[in-house]
């Protein structure tokens, strides 16, 4: 009904039929031309400049456009902007679900469609799984754009807060320079870790072929472990733990840079250092019956063990000192002099050792023992010994010179704080305490046990390099992983956030889990071959027995990394007296296991009795450390989740290990157990295995080995 009335428009001006033509149609113009009808078009299609000169200016504006400079665009010329927010095109493939944390493609120079906020491609950071790693404590918790809301919701009445500046930002010279020292010491700690410990297990195998396993080698390694002991009993737990945070905060706080209280320290350790290397070199004797009675009994075995003994006993104060200079360097900001030095007095105590057997030959050769082994051979070796910590020691005077600091001994130790930090140390000591005595229990076990069953390889010696070979996958793997985990735990439990503690312990003992699970099972099917091949030197019998020890430490592996991550969270909340708790739980039940080992089984495999009470001694301590530390969180450890990760990490390493084994047991009987055989087998058993194992896992979709293999891609380009 509001349709225009088509009847009377062809009357009036305008609206006649044209004579003689054909009629015009309504509201047609003087051309004939039909204008679109305004309730069909486009609202926005028709415009009424499109056929207007755009050089034509308003007379007005003409005076005030510079029409040379900037000449307006010709007819017809313009573009259609295009449209800046439209999907991307979809990939051409699919994305693999076999590969975690694919890392995105960079981006092209220039705008971006997937940056449409303004947000330079060029400095835009793709974070990936390595960078979450490492710069985990980096994080920072975003503000809360909907925080507002919530306040208004609780109608408190009061006016909202005014959100307050943000701190100028840093200078990015500044900062960067900051990181990148911090990585760069890092580097150079970790390098020099891994370098003193392989260099220290070189050690190891030239002592064992010069000594042999039988009672000289168990001789000087007590004589070698003693001073170790003496110096954790009475100094070390207490300089590490209490004198040293001192001495960081008196170089902060002091107005001499801690200068003087350094001085102090040096000159209160040397003194006591001094007056115990004094005293135990009078008490040797009594020392190694501490030690080993059976050894104490046997009048040669005894003569060199205490002679071994007064050579070895001066390194404590070297140890002390070497502490000391260490840390004091490491408050100046100078971390490689601590880590490298060690390796200075490995080179030399293999120097030595290689002198002994160039000019007496191997253990297997000479067959050298405790009533024939010469006195020369005993002084070069004792004064090879104490010459590695000195050098250890005397090589940080000029780290020490080059940040400044000068030696001047300093007796005003009254009133300065020196006496008030021995109070502090009491949980230390009993923790070393227990912890020693532990050690006292098994060494004392492993030479009676060495002596009795007439065979190479059943002592002491054969259980401290099984020891030292099983340990190397802890000290490199899960300590790595936790180093990156630390900041973040303590930060979390220092904000009373129990939820992150958990999260982050779950997480180290996950990822360490990936390798710590194969690596257990390869020692318990290898460990033969293993075994074989490196301590040759000292005789095929004893070799067997080392690799029989060294299958008895495996699986114990997994319950030692498992204790070391679950301690972390005890010390994250500064709690020391639960870690000396569970410490004591430990050496009881690894002592009364070990005695039980000695008595029931037969001497010759005493010892590899021993070795199993180890690991099921950190077995009984994880359970307790778990349930306290999961009452501490709230009840909640994750412990599910963690629980499945090893059960299906050990399903996977299980036929692995079986299928191992075979080959490399095969390989032994049809080669034989010399270097050739025995390196053999370890190849092609060690591959086998951890291809079988790496197969199962991605099976059954472990999400660590997923993880695992993306990073590893990710480190390769791939």
């Amino acid at each position: 009904m509001n349709a225009p009335y088509d009847g009377d428009r062809g009357q009036g001006a305008g609206g006649a039929a044209s004579p003689g033509g054909p009629p015009v149609p309504p509201s047609a113009g003087q051309d004939g031309s039909v204008p679109p009808d305004p309730y069909l078009q486009h609202a926005y299609d028709d415009d009424p400049y499109r056929a207007q000169d755009l050089t034509a200016q308003d007379p007005v504006g003409e005076a005030l456009y510079d029409r040379a400079a900037h000449p307006p665009p010709p007819p017809g010329t313009y573009q259609e902007p295009a449209p800046l927010y439209q999907q991307p095109p979809p990939a051409p493939y699919a994305p693999d679900p076999r590969i975690w944390a694919q890392t995105p493609p960079p981006e092209p120079a220039g705008p971006s469609r997937h940056l449409p906020y303004g947000d330079r491609p060029a400095t835009t950071q793709f974070v990936g799984v390595d960078d979450l790693v490492t710069q985990a404590s980096d994080d920072r918790r975003e503000p809360d754009a909907f925080a507002h809301l919530f306040r208004d919701q609780e109608g408190s009445g009061k006016p909202p807060v005014p959100p307050q500046p943000e701190p100028a930002p840093a200078p990015a010279k500044s900062g960067a320079g900051k990181v990148s020292g911090l990585l760069k010491s890092s580097a150079l700690m970790a390098a020099g870790t891994l370098v003193s410990r392989l260099t220290g297990f070189v050690r190891s195998l030239v002592i064992t072929a010069a000594l042999g396993a039988a009672m000289l080698g168990d001789s000087f390694t007590i004589a070698y472990t003693l001073p170790t002991m003496i110096y954790i009993l009475t100094v070390g737990g207490g300089l590490n733990s209490v004198f040293v945070p001192q001495l960081v905060r008196a170089m902060k706080d002091d107005e001499d840079g801690g200068e003087a209280f350094a001085n102090r320290l040096l000159t209160l350790v040397m003194v006591a250092l001094g007056l115990i290397v004094a005293a135990a070199v009078l008490v040797a004797p009594v020392l190694i019956q501490l030690m080993s009675s059976t050894i104490a009994d046997d009048v040669a075995a005894n003569s060199v063990a205490v002679t071994f003994a007064r050579y070895c006993l001066p390194t404590i104060f070297f140890m002390g000192v070497h502490v000391v200079m260490g840390q004091i360097l490491n408050a100046r900001g100078k971390f490689g002099a601590m880590m490298w030095t060690p390796v200075l007095n490995n080179i030399v105590m293999i120097i030595t050792f290689g002198l002994f057997i160039w000019v007496y030959g191997t253990s297997a050769e000479s067959r050298m023992g405790v009533d024939t082994i010469p006195p020369e051979g005993v002084r070069l070796l004792g004064i090879g010994t104490l010459l590695g910590l000195v050098v250890q020691s005397l090589a940080m005077i000029p780290y020490l010179r080059e940040t400044g600091f000068r030696f001047r001994p300093r007796f005003d130790w009254k009133g300065h704080g020196l006496g008030k930090t021995v109070k502090l140390a009491k949980w230390t000591v009993l923790f070393v305490l227990a912890n020693q005595a532990g050690v006292l229990v098994v060494t004392q076990l492993a030479t009676a046990a060495g002596t009795a069953s007439g065979h190479d390889g059943t002592g002491f010696l054969a259980y401290s390099n099984a020891q030292l070979i099983w340990g190397m996958p802890q000290a490199i793997i899960t300590v790595s992983v936790m180093a990156a985990l630390l900041p973040r735990i303590s930060r979390a439990a220092h904000d009373n956030d129990p939820g992150a503690v958990r999260d982050d312990i779950s997480q180290g003992l996950r990822n360490s889990a990936v390798a710590i699970v194969p690596v257990a099972f390869t020692f318990l099917a290898l460990g033969l071959p293993m075994a074989t091949l490196l301590y040759a030197s000292s005789g095929i019998e004893a070799a067997r027995s080392m690799g029989f020890i060294l299958m008895a430490f495996a699986l114990g592996l997994i319950p030692y990394s498992v204790q070391y991550v679950v301690l972390r969270g005890f010390y994250a909340y500064e709690d020391t007296r639960t870690p000396f708790y569970n410490t004591v739980i430990v050496a009881a039940v690894n002592a009364a296991a070990s005695a039980l080992c000695y008595v029931v089984l037969p001497a010759r495999w005493a010892v590899v009795g021993m070795a199993f009470s180890y690991g099921l001694a950190y077995a009984v301590g994880v359970g307790v450390a778990w349930r306290r530390l999961r009452n501490r969180l709230g009840g909640d450890l994750d412990g599910a989740h963690i629980v499945r990760t090893y059960a299906r990490l050990c399903m996977a390493a299980v036929p692995a290990a079986l299928a191992g084994g075979a080959v490399g047991f095969g390989i032994l009987e049809l080669v034989g157990t010399g270097a050739l055989g025995s390196l053999a087998a370890l190849i092609c058993g060690g591959v086998l295995l951890l291809g079988i194992f790496f197969v199962a896992a991605k099976k059954m979709r472990i999400e660590e080995v997923n993880g695992l293999v993306g990073m590893v891609r990710g480190r390769l380009g791939r």
